[in-house]
C-alpha cells in the first residue's frame, strides 16, 4: 500500500490506472492543498515519494520532477558568473497563492479614497520593465543611491482658482497635488515614495475648499533637502510648481510635527463690494416679505428697509442700477455698525448653524473666535471694497455664513444680538456669501514657536537639533506681490466684468419664504424660519446657487444668471470625523 497526500491507494490500483491516464491531481481537504503529482509508467510511485529533495513548491501545489523535466532545466541553467546566475526563486507562503489580491488592503483602500494613489507608479514601472523600457536595475543600471529625509515644514502661497481644493485627492486637480508632483520631479520626494503621498506623512494646517485662495498655509512632509547639482532646493520646486502655486521656504521641525493639531490660529480675509449692504429693492421677494414680518411683530415695528433713499431714483434698467451701485459709497454710520455686529463674534460660541449638519449638542461646533477688524473702505476702478479679517483659533464651515449674517443684518437694519440667538438650539438656514472674496492669510504656531524656543537655548543655530520658528514673516514682501497678482486683480476682474456679488444679491431679494425672517427689527429667531432637523428640503426653502462657490469664471462670459439651483449642501449629511478633517 502507498501512503500519499493522507490518501492510500493500492500499487496494483495505481499501476493499473496510469496505462491510460499519467497524471492525477490528490486534493486533501483537511490540509488545504492541491498536489499534482506526474507519473511515468515503470516508475516506481514509492520511489517518487520518498524523493522529496526533487520537489518544487510553487505555491499551490507539488510536482513531482521527471527525468525530462530535469534535462530541461540542465539546458535553462544559467552559467556561472551570469548575472541570473545564483539567483533563487522566492517562495510564496504555504497556502496562498502567487496571484492572491490583499483583500485587507484593499477595504482600507475604499475606506480611504486618498490613499489610492498608492503603487500606481510601482505598478507602470513594473509593466515598462517587463517590456524591456524600465530604467535602474530593470534595465541592468544601478539603482539610485538613498538620500536621507527629514520632516520640513512647507509655508506654501496658492491661487485656488481652477482647483478642487486644498487636500489630495485621486484623479482631481488640487493643490497638494500639483505640490507633491513637483516635489517628486525636483527630487525633494524620491521615487521609492512617488506613488504614495502617505509614505512621507503629508499633512496640512488648514484645509481650503475648492477655489478658495491662500496668502500663506503650511504642509509637513518627510522630504529630501541635499541633492546633488540642486543648490537651492526651494528655488527648484518653484521651477516645478505651476506661477498660481508658490513655496515660500521651507523649515525643519519635529519629527512628531502636525500643523493641523500644532496650528494654534488661523486668520481668513474676506472681501466685498460696499454695495451689497444696500438694502433689498422695493418690489423684490425679500422687500415685500420682510416688510410684512416687521409689520406683523408686536409691537408693530417699522422696517429699516423702507424708503432707502438709494432707490429713490431706480428704475428697471437693470445696467442703470448697477452703474449706480459702483458709485455708492458707504458712509461711516454703517462701518460703525459693522463693527458692532463684528464684535458678537469674538470669544467661544457654539456655531452649530455656521457649519454643514452641526447639533447644538455637539460639543465640536465650539469654536473660539479671537479678533475681528473691518478695514476702512477703498475704491479700486469704480467700486468701493471693504476687507473683514477674522482671527480664530478654528473654524468650522463656514466663514462664509459669518459673512453673510453680518453683511445681510447691516443691510437690512437687523440688531447685532440676532447673532447671540444664531449660538441658540434652533437650526436656521444662512446663505453663504461668493468664494470669490475668501483668503486664508495664515496659520499661527505661537504654542510650538515657544516651545522650540525654549529647547535652542540650549543649542547654537547650526546645530542638528535646532529648529527655526514656523513664521512667514520673511516672505511678507513676496506675498503681498502675490496676493495683488494672482487674487486681488482676479477678485475685481470677474466682479467688475460679471458683477457677482450683485448676482449674489439679486438671488438673496428674489427669495420669498420664511427661511430668512430673523432678519427683523427686533433679532430674533421666529418660529416660521427654524428648520426642523432633517427638513432641508421643504417646500418653500432657500435654494443656494452652484456658480457662487466658483472663483474662476470663462472669458466670455458676460453677465451671471440665478436661475440654476444648487446641488442644496446643506442636505449633504457630513460625520463628526470629516466636519473636523476639513476645518481650517
Amino acid at each position: 500500500m502507498l501512503r500519499s497526500a493522507g490518501l492510500f491507494l493500492s500499487r496494483r490500483i495505481l499501476q493499473s490506472c496510469l496505462a491510460n491516464q499519467p497524471s492525477f491531481v490528490f486534493f486533501d481537504r483537511s490540509r488545504k492543498f492541491t498536489l499534482l503529482q506526474t507519473l511515468r509508467a515503470g516508475m516506481d510511485p514509492a520511489t517518487i515519494a520518498k524523493r522529496p529533495h526533487e520537489e518544487e513548491d510553487n505555491g499551490t501545489q507539488k510536482r513531482v520532477k521527471t527525468t525530462e523535466d530535469m534535462e530541461k532545466e540542465e539546458v535553462n541553467t544559467p552559467e556561472e558568473g551570469s548575472a541570473d546566475a545564483g539567483e533563487k526563486p522566492k517562495k510564496a507562503r504555504d497556502g496562498f497563492p502567487k496571484n492572491l489580491k490583499n483583500r485587507k488592503g484593499k477595504e482600507k483602500n475604499s475606506r480611504n479614497p486618498t490613499r489610492d494613489r498608492r503603487g500606481t507608479r510601482n505598478r507602470e514601472a513594473a509593466e515598462l520593465a517587463e517590456a524591456g523600457e524600465g530604467e535602474g536595475e530593470a534595465s541592468g543600471e544601478p539603482k539610485a543611491p538613498r538620500l536621507p529625509k527629514r520632516m520640513r515644514a512647507l509655508l506654501i502661497g496658492f491661487c485656488g482658482s481652477g482647483y478642487k481644493g486644498m487636500q489630495i485627492q485621486q484623479n482631481a486637480k488640487t493643490i497638494e497635488n500639483a505640490l507633491f508632483d513637483a516635489m517628486v520631479r525636483a527630487g525633494a520626494v524620491s521615487q521609492d515614495n512617488s506613488d504614495d503621498p502617505v509614505k512621507v506623512g503629508i499633512h496640512r494646517a488648514a484645509r481650503t475648499d475648492a477655489g478658495v485662495h491662500a496668502a500663506g498655509n503650511v504642509v509637513s512632509l518627510k522630504m529630501i533637502t541635499n541633492v546633488p547639482g540642486v543648490p537651492d532646493m526651494t528655488a527648484r520646486i518653484n521651477e516645478e510648481l505651476p506661477p498660481e502655486i508658490r513655496l515660500w521656504g521651507h523649515i525643519r521641525v519635529q519629527n512628531s510635527f502636525n500643523p493641523r493639531t500644532l496650528c494654534d490660529s488661523r486668520k481668513y480675509t474676506y472681501f466685498f463690494p460696499t454695495y451689497t449692504l444696500i438694502p433689498p429693492k422695493p418690489g423684490s421677494a425679500q422687500h415685500r416679505v420682510l416688510t410684512e414680518h416687521a409689520a406683523s411683530l408686536t409691537p408693530a415695528m417699522p422696517s429699516p428697509i423702507v424708503d432707502h433713499p438709494f432707490w429713490a431714483d431706480s428704475g428697471d434698467d437693470a445696467a442703470a442700477d448697477m452703474a449706480r451701485k459702483r458709485a455708492w459709497r458707504i458712509d461711516p454710520e454703517q462701518v460703525a455698525q459693522l463693527r458692532v455686529t463684528a464684535k458678537k463674534y469674538l470669544g467661544t460660541h457654539n456655531f452649530h448653524n455656521f457649519t454643514v449638519d452641526g447639533a447644538f449638542s455637539d460639543r465640536s461646533n465650539q469654536r473660539y473666535m479671537k479678533d475681528m477688524e473691518i478695514s476702512d473702505p477703498v475704491v479700486y476702478g469704480e467700486t468701493e471694497w471693504i476687507s473683514v479679517l477674522f482671527h480664530g483659533q478654528s473654524f468650522m464651515m463656514h466663514q462664509r455664513k459669518m459673512m453673510s449674517i453680518l453683511v445681510l443684518s447691516c443691510r437690512t437694519g437687523t440688531p447685532a444680538q440676532v447673532i447671540d440667538e444664531l449660538y441658540g438650539p434652533r437650526d436656521v438656514l444662512i446663505p453663504k456669501m461668493p468664494a470669490l472674496g475668501l483668503l486664508l492669510e495664515e496659520p499661527l504656531f505661537d504654542t510650538y514657536n515657544l516651545k522650540v524656543a525654549r529647547a535652542n537655548e540650549k543649542v547654537t543655530p547650526d546645530h542638528a537639533d535646532y529648529r527655526p520658528p514656523i513664521t512667514f514673516e520673511p516672505h511678507r514682501e513676496a506675498m503681498a506681490a502675490f496676493k495683488e497678482k494672482y487674487v486681488y486683480d482676479n477678485m475685481r476682474r470677474v466682479e467688475d466684468r460679471d458683477g457677482l456679488f450683485d448676482a449674489w444679491i439679486r438671488m438673496v431679494d428674489a427669495y420669498g419664504g420664511n427661511d430668512l425672517l430673523y432678519l427683523n427689527p427686533k433679532g430674533t429667531i421666529p418660529q416660521a424660519a427654524v428648520i426642523k432637523l432633517r427638513e432641508r428640503h421643504r417646500k418653500g426653502g432657500f435654494k443656494e446657487k452652484k456658480l457662487f462657490d466658483a472663483t474662476s469664471f470663462p472669458e466670455a462670459q458676460q453677465s451671471l444668471g440665478v436661475e440654476e439651483e444648487d446641488e442644496d449642501e446643506e442636505a449633504m449629511e457630513m460625520d463628526k470625523r470629516k466636519r473636523i478633517d476639513t476645518e481650517g
